[in-house]
């Protein structure tokens, strides 16, 4: 019988017999964004994945204050993967972030929020297993700027394909610009960005993360999509920030740059990230039934938890100001809450693509990549394991196209925040769904409260905006 050889054997064993020369040590912030320190092979062995490795986390967003800014960071030797985009051989390890002195995981680290979430499902004994699905949408611009000062504010975002550049010399234009709102799908040489996302998939499988499909999306200027395979919560959302990592890298090699914020471009469409979610157990799917849309009872309780705590959700998936510039009427983006088979302006959508029982699952919308993927997705199995466990009915579906609905039926559909400050209100009133299991923690809730109302919404409330001169200047 052949010897198993441990995770951190194999990084050991791969950095020797490839001649790797660094590993990156990647972890992640609270407000959700990767963040890195390197070492030369020289400074690790085994010993290292259980002594790990000190920073200053003091400097981390949302994180230590100065007089206790000592942290320790330890890597996950299954998270290793090649980083394609550093010049000297390195490998990359996702590491899970401890205190020093007592070396309990942080409680508001994002990784340890979602490691809890799983824990808890386990125990809860409803099921073992949530797999989560992100498909996050992105633009790639070819310029880039802008700009807040005292006497000015600016931005000025770009794209080859713009619609906005048909009439621009471009020696030669030739005049191959998706229309507003028609990018979904064209094929080249209108869409001029299949060569580019080809390229990003390819270093993504070399990665080892499953892709299922690539595409152009509907907005004009560079909007796309490439959607992964389903996978556990925490591998889900550590994949989900190797995505951005390699899409944004994989731009920037041909100049061109790609960002995740939901809505850059004015009038046509934003950037979603809808999720699916579906639960298991004992390697058995769970929501497939005979009940709506080929639902089981849970699932439709799932859906009823969803949608009972949306509006404190939003502030974990849709957690940026310019989150709820996508969230408007008109735009396929699912401003109210109900549920339905297919129909893409409900917030919850039941995907009819198959009949297989391992295939159903519910697909929340609402969403958008600007999300922190370990709080985002633990805060979604909380909201419908609370359904599950309260048995919460989500109501009669709706399968009209909810924006075409008289405004006597629309009344009764009750709408997402329209703000983040909504949002964050929302979640001060309604997080006791989340504290189950000790997930989430009254620290982690009020200081991802005080951190969004100090750092972005005050400071954009009483930033001016440009379009307020052309309403106000000459009052």
């Amino acid at each position: 019988m052949a010897k198993t050889v441990s995770p951190e054997n194999k990084v050991l064993n791969f950095i020797k017999s490839k001649k790797i020369k660094f590993v990156d040590l990647k972890f992640m912030d609270f407000p959700g964004q990767w963040q890195h320190f390197t070492v030369p092979t020289s400074q690790i062995d085994k010993d290292s994945f259980d002594d790990g490795y000190g920073f200053d986390g003091s400097s981390i967003r949302g994180w230590k204050k100065i007089n206790e800014s000592d942290m320790l960071i330890i890597p996950n030797a299954s998270t290793m993967f090649v980083d394609p985009f550093v010049e000297a051989p390195t490998i990359s390890l996702i590491c899970d972030v401890y205190e020093p002195a007592t070396k309990e995981k942080y409680s508001r680290c994002p990784r340890n929020i979602a490691q809890k979430a799983t824990a808890y499902l386990k125990t809860s004994g409803i099921a073992d297993t949530v797999f989560f699905g992100p498909e996050a949408e992105f633009f790639v611009f070819d310029d880039v700027r802008y700009d807040s000062q005292p006497n000015h504010c600016f931005y000025h975002v770009d794209s080859v394909e713009g619609r906005w550049n048909s009439g621009k010399e471009e020696n030669p234009n030739l005049g191959y610009k998706p229309q507003y709102k028609e990018g979904y799908f064209p094929v080249p040489p209108t869409d001029s960005l299949n060569d580019l996302r080809n390229e990003m998939v390819l270093k993504l499988i070399d990665c080892g993360i499953d892709v299922e499909a690539q595409h152009h999306e509907v907005a004009s200027g560079g909007q796309c999509e490439i959607d992964l395979k389903f996978e556990p919560l925490v591998k889900s959302a550590d994949q989900l920030l190797m995505f951005k990592y390699i899409v944004k890298n994989t731009a920037k090699l041909h100049n061109k740059s790609v960002t995740f914020m939901p809505k850059p471009i004015q009038g046509d469409n934003g950037s979603g990230m809808h999720v699916h979610i579906s639960l298991w157990k004992k390697g058995k799917p769970l929501f497939a039934g005979s009940g709506y849309a080929g639902l089981s009872e849970m699932a439709l309780y799932f859906i009823g938890g969803i949608l009972k705590h949306a509006a404190s959700l939003l502030a974990f998936t849709n957690p940026t100001t310019n989150s709820y510039k996508r969230l408007v009427p008109g735009f396929e983006a699912p401003v109210n809450l109900a549920y339905s088979q297919r129909n893409r302006s409900a917030a919850v959508r039941i995907p009819m693509y198959s009949s297989s029982p391992k295939s159903k699952r519910v697909e929340f919308r609402c969403p958008d990549p600007s999300a922190n993927p370990y709080l985002a997705f633990s805060a979604l199995m909380m909201a419908g394991l609370d359904g599950i466990t309260n048995r919460i009915d989500p109501g009669e579906p709706l399968d009209k196209d909810i924006y075409d609905l008289p405004p006597e039926e629309l009344q009764n559909v009750p709408s997402t925040p329209g703000s983040l400050e909504e949002a964050i209100k929302a979640l001060a009133n309604d997080h006791e769904y989340l504290l189950k299991g000790d997930v989430f923690t009254e620290d982690v809730i009020e200081t991802w409260i005080n951190y969004k109302m100090e750092k972005e919404i005050k400071p954009m409330a009483l930033q001016p905006h440009p379009f307020e001169f052309g309403l106000y200047y000459d009052v």
